[in-house]
Order: C-alpha cells, then structure tokens, then sequence
C-alpha cells in the first residue's frame, strides 16, 4: 500500500468491537425482535449486512461454526455491554463458550485450524475440494500458493493417499493424537478431533486414514492410553447441518 497513489484508506475496526455468535434454532426469532424492520427471510447462510439492532449500529452475517442456522454479531464497544444484556435477556437465549462450540462444530464435521487443517494440509486430502474456485482450475489462470500440489490433486482425486474421514470409537474417547490402526497394529493414520457427541450421546472423532480404509463403514481400531478400542468409519457430517437457504 505504500507506493499506491489512488484515493483509498484503510480503517481497522475490528479492534473496538464485540463480537457474539447467536446460534441454534431460535436465533432467527430473537433478531427479529431485536431488528423489527430486517427481512431475515431473504437473508441466507453467508450473507452479511450492516443493521440496527434494538438502536444500536452492528455488522451481522448469517453463519456461525456450529452446523446450525445463526447469526455472527459485530457490535461497537460502546454498546457490546448492553448488547449482550439484551440477547442474555432473551428467554431462548443461553451463554455458553468455546467447549460448547467446538463440540457443536465436530459434530457439523467442520475442520478447526491448527488441528484438523494446517499449512501442510491440502483441500483434496481435507475433504475442502469445494473450496478451489472454477477461475483457479482453469488453464492459464494465475498462480496461487501451493497451486502446483492443490491443483494436480483437484484434477486426479486418486493420487492422495490419505484423506479425512469421520469415527464412530466404541471405547473410551479417541481424542487429537491417537493413532487409527488395523487389527494387527498396522497404523493407517491418526485423529484430529474427537469428543463426545451431546446430541448423539455417543463418542465420535474425525482424523486422517490411508486409502481404501476411509471407506464408510470400515471397521478400524484407535489406540487410547496404550488399549486398543474398536472404531467405525462413517461419513460426516456427524449431524446433519441446518444452514438457512431463502
């Protein structure tokens, strides 16, 4: 930005602001107490607007990192106090922190940075192909960081070896570090994530398998504590999502 001569400024306005991420089923029923005036009918998932809510100027996107239908709220730090007394106040509303988002989250089958994907990871083997954009495959488009791998991956799916699937451990949890075996202790990978589900009532984790043992349905084994648990792949997500579509 240093040698542009155009007419532009930048402005960082996320250092004095709240952020809340209202989420589940009856989000929608509370922002529309909250901003009377907004369709919320035509908003849908990943759509984001400037808006008054009770009087008060917020930035807000319809997503969130649970698989449920939600709301991300940017409020000014002048009003993030009485904001969040607002949505608290609400009868449908209850806080909860990140343990309850990161349960809520596995269960979506969503990755978490710095566990489930990292700069070694690629869309292919994540199950993120979705990600790379019809302009970026296409011939001659520009370049991109790790496009060499990305793309050549993209275009023949069956050079990568090992790719992240969903576990259904039988045992005691299989939680990040644990390696995904055979019966004869042959290792075919290891888990990212793992917990248990609060709305299956059982045990699920997510990891990385060597092909063709990602298969949903193949019957593996996760090492926990030095004991042996039986698992079962499956595909995810885990619970189906809820994202809201006009």
């Amino acid at each position: 930005m240093a040698d542009f001569k155009g007419d532009v400024s930048l402005e960082v306005q996320w250092d004095n602001r709240g952020l809340y991420a209202l989420q589940g089923p009856e989000a929608v029923a509370v922002m529309a107490r909250l901003a009377p005036t907004y369709d919320f009918k035509a908003m849908g998932f990943g759509v984001a607007a400037d808006m008054q809510l009770a009087g008060m100027d917020c930035f807000v996107a319809r997503c969130g990192y649970t698989g449920e239908d939600g709301f991300e709220i940017f409020v000014p730090e002048k009003h993030a106090v009485a904001l969040w007394q607002m949505l608290i106040d609400e009868g449908e509303v209850m806080p909860s922190g990140l343990g309850a988002r990161d349960t809520l989250r596995l269960e979506a089958g969503l990755c978490l940075y710095g566990h489930d994907i990292d700069d070694t990871t690629t869309p292919s083997s994540a199950g993120l192909s979705w990600t790379v954009g019809k302009s970026r495959r296409e011939a001659g488009a520009a370049p991109f960081p790790g496009s060499e791998k990305i793309l050549a991956e993209v275009a023949g799916p069956k050079t990568v070896r090992k790719v992240r699937t969903g576990l259904v451990p039988k045992g005691a949890p299989a939680r990040e570090g644990a390696e995904i075996c055979l019966e004869d202790g042959t290792i075919i990978g290891k888990v990212t994530s793992g917990a248990v589900s609060p709305i299956l009532k059982h045990n699920i984790s997510m990891g990385y398998i060597d092909k063709p043992y990602n298969k949903a349905g193949t019957e593996v084994f996760v090492k926990v504590r030095g004991k042996m648990s039986p698992a079962v792949t499956t595909k995810m997500p885990f619970v189906p999502t809820k994202y809201y579509k006009p």
